[in-house]
Formats: structure tokens, C-alpha cells, sequence
């Protein structure tokens, strides 16, 4: 089956809380200062945050757009960030991983439009080229039109034995949307061990992007199955929001939010009720680490905007290899 048009309420929520822990050494030395990953312009003109905005306008309008961010980036989004567009901020109090992260702004969107479809959107991911990637979306956001109890994840064929990323195991055919086709999740392992890992790779697994299509209520509800006790709060302050009471009970919640790993903790368990479709043609990499950064623009041939010593470290191409197989010579800054 086969949806023509998209629905009239798509919202993009933007997840950019994350610090950059592993990263942040190599960005100190850039830039002289901590600043995380998601402000930074690692190649071109656009810092990865912009990317994903953009990315949202093209799935859904501008202001249907809310990006969740830590409440310690106000100086990063002002000196990083030049324009927003549209949409909405949410400052959460503390990061308390990813769970959190996705059902603070998943609350905002409930309370002001409990039927539209949303579709989480990391911003600290590189992907390329990007209107495939938006095509493809589109189409997943048709597809849950008619496969509404379901999530649907965009995954990515493995280019080698990557733990720490989340694998799934792709079973039957679920429904197709603009010829591509949406599987059934078998199982779902988030880190893998070695031995699971290369097992779903030779079974063909696919990696977890992250980038998940689904209705305002099926993930929801996917909270209270998962941990009713961080839902509850998320409820408190779904009951304030337009009050003046709102700020001080998101301040509330925080003070003992659970730290939770959305896919660990949501994902994995509710593999069941999963969907996945493959991005084809498609370039990503979840630039948690520096060496990722440093080998998709040397397998791209894309110049970076940071001098590479900062970026070259154990577990990356040497300097000498990344510069010369890119096939310009480097210069210090």
C-alpha cells in the first residue's frame, strides 16, 4: 500500500541537549574553548545544528519544528547558531541521556498537537546527500499513515563491525510507500559484544540512525510501557504548559529525572512493534568520535574546517594518509 500525499501535521523534534563528552578534547584544541559538537562547522558553511534544520524545513513547515537543548548552550546557540528560522527551544535542566531528551519535546508536541506525526532527528549526525535522506523520510512519514501502531526507523547498511551503534535484525515485509519497502524488526541489540555484532552483520542487519517516523501517541505510549515513573512527570508538566506554573515544574521534574537511554531502554525492548526502512544511497555516520568525523570527509573527499592534528588520534587515519588520499595538502592554522 501506498499513501500519495503527507499528512498535514508533521512536527521535527531536534535533538541537540548532548555535550559531547568524547569529542570535546578534540574541538578544545580547534577552537580553544569547549563548545558542543552540534554548533560546530566541521565542513562547508553550516554547523551541524543548521544541517538538521534544514533538513526539518524540508519535512515539515518551520514552525512545526522543536529542538531540545541543554540549558548551558545559550552562548553556543547565539555565537554558533545565526538563525533558527521558526520553531521552538526547549532548554531542559539537565541531561539525563536520551529518553528524556525525546519525550521532554515529544510533551510539547502532545499537549499542541496530539494527532500529528513526528520524526526525531539527531543533530549531531552527518548525512549526505541530504534531499535523499528527506525523500526518504517523506516516505516513512507516508508509511505510518497506514502502519500507525508502529515506529519506523531509518536504518543503515553496515560498512563494517561497528559496536557502538544499534543493529537490527530485519524480518518480512511490513507495507511499501513510494516503492520502498518497510520490514519488521526481529530483534534490536543496542553495543552490541563482538560476537553479536558480527553475527547480525552476516545476517544482514542494519545500523540504528536514530531518525524515527511515528504518531504523537504510539510513542507515547511507548513511554508508559517503558518507565511509567519518568512518564508521570512528563504528564505534570504536560498539564502546565501555557501556565504560569510551567517553568517551575519542568524545574521540578528535573530534580530527580532518571537518566534513561532511548534506545537501550525504549527501542531495544520494543522491538515488536518496530518498523525499518533502508536508506539507500545515503551516507551517515553518528559523529561521536573524532576519527568518524576524520574518515567520512577522507572517504567523501571533503576538506574539513579544523586542522586535522586536532582530529587525528589513535583509532584514525594518520595525517599524512588522510591528506594524501584526499588529495589536497594541509595546512596549519
Amino acid at each position: 500500500m501506498t499513501v500519495q500525499t503527507l499528512p498535514s501535521s508533521v512536527w521535527s523534534i531536534v535533538l541537540a541537549g548532548g555535550e559531547g563528552e568524547r569529542i570535546r578534547p578534540s574541538i578544545q584544541q580547534w577552537l580553544g574553548y569547549p563548545v558542543p559538537k552540534q554548533y560546530c562547522t566541521f565542513v562547508g558553511t553550516r554547523s551541524m545544528l543548521q544541517h538538521t534544520w534544514d533538513r526539518a524545513d524540508q519535512i515539515g513547515l518551520p514552525r512545526k519544528k522543536v529542538t531540545v537543548v541543554g540549558r548551558t548552550h545559550q552562548q553556543s546557540l547565539e555565537h554558533h547558531c545565526t538563525r533558527q528560522d521558526e520553531g521552538t527551544l526547549i532548554f531542559q535542566p539537565r541531561n539525563c541521556d536520551t529518553a528524556p531528551g525525546v519525550f521532554l519535546p515529544l510533551t510539547y508536541v502532545r499537549a499542541w498537537d496530539p494527532q500529528a506525526v513526528v520524526v526525531l532527528l539527531p543533530a549531531d549526525h552527518f548525512i549526505c546527500p541530504e534531499d535523499r535522506f528527506v525523500a526518504a523520510v517523506r516516505r516513512a512519514v507516508r508509511a505510518v499513515e497506514f502502519l500507525s501502531d508502529r515506529m519506523i526507523l531509518m536504518g543503515v547498511r553496515p560498512s563494517h563491525l561497528e559496536l557502538d551503534y544499534g543493529w537490527m535484525s530485519v524480518g518480512g515485509v511490513l507495507g511499501w510507500s513510494g516503492g520502498t519497502s518497510i520490514r519488521r524488526i526481529q530483534s534490536f541489540v543496542e553495543k552490541p559484544e563482538v560476537h553479536d555484532g558480527k553475527r547480525m552483520m552476516s545476517e544482514g542487519a542494519l545500523w540504528n540512525t536514530l531518525v524515527l517516523v511515528t504518531k504523537v501517541e504510539t510513542l507515547w505510549k511507548s513511554g508508559w510501557l517503558c518507565f511509567p515513573d519518568m512518564m508521570e512527570r512528563f504528564e505534570r508538566l504536560r498539564r502546565q504548559i501555557g501556565t504560569p506554573a510551567e517553568g517551575s515544574t519542568l524545574q521540578a521534574i528535573y530534580e530527580d529525572m532518571p537518566t534513561q537511554n532511548f534506545s537501550r531502554h525504549v527501542l531495544q525492548p520494543l522491538a515488536g512493534q518496530l518498523g525499518v526502512m533502508e536508506l539507500d544511497d545515503v551516507t551517515w555516520s553518528d559523529w561521536g568520535r573524532p576519527e568518524r568525523i576524520v574518515e567520512t570527509l577522507q572517504s567523501m573527499g571533503k576538506k574539513p574546517a579544523f586542522p586535522m592534528e586536532a582530529f587525528v588520534g589513535s583509532g584514525a587515519p594518520s595525517m599524512p594518509q588522510m591528506t594524501r588520499d584526499m588529495g589536497y595538502p594541509y595546512l596549519s592554522c
